[in-house]
């Protein structure tokens, strides 16, 4: 069974486990930190199975749109729909706040995360050049309307 709920500060250093095992250049422990406590934009949640925390997702509520930051899921707990499941929840707190619609960017070459996002009803909307620092790979931008 797949539990969201929001994230809070005892989720931390779980969440950060995972970004550090899903990114090449993952967010900092404190930029994790900072999002939850100072961000008021921000709103993460965190995907627990078995009571163990398996994935995490976070957004920007920026005017009437939402920007989705993050999702990571860990290593041995993909294909099992949390990724999915944290997506929904995402898209359920953006209804519920009457955003418009949600973007986000992810790279070019991410065949599996653009399924994922595709699968939600996000459509390809634009390409940013260079955008990934560590390969300057481009990014897709990918646009929700809700």
């Amino acid at each position: 069974m797949i539990n969201i709920e929001p994230m809070t500060l005892e989720h931390l250093d779980d969440v950060f486990e995972i970004e550090r095992n899903s990114f090449s250049v993952p967010w900092t422990y404190e930029s994790l930190k900072d999002e939850i406590t100072k961000n008021k934009m921000a709103h993460y949640f965190i995907a627990k199975n078995n009571n163990i925390i398996a994935g995490y997702a976070g957004m920007w509520h920026v005017v009437n749109e939402g920007h989705i930051t993050n999702i990571a899921v860990a290593e041995e707990r993909r294909n099992q729909g949390i990724g999915t499941k944290l997506i929904e929840q995402l898209i359920t707190f953006a209804n519920e706040n009457k955003m418009i619609g949600l973007t986000l960017e992810v790279r070019f070459n991410n065949a599996a995360a653009q399924r994922l996002y595709l699968k939600q009803g996000f459509k390809t909307a634009g390409l940013r050049k260079g955008y990934y620092a560590d390969t300057k790979e481009d990014a897709l931008i990918m646009w929700k309307d809700l």
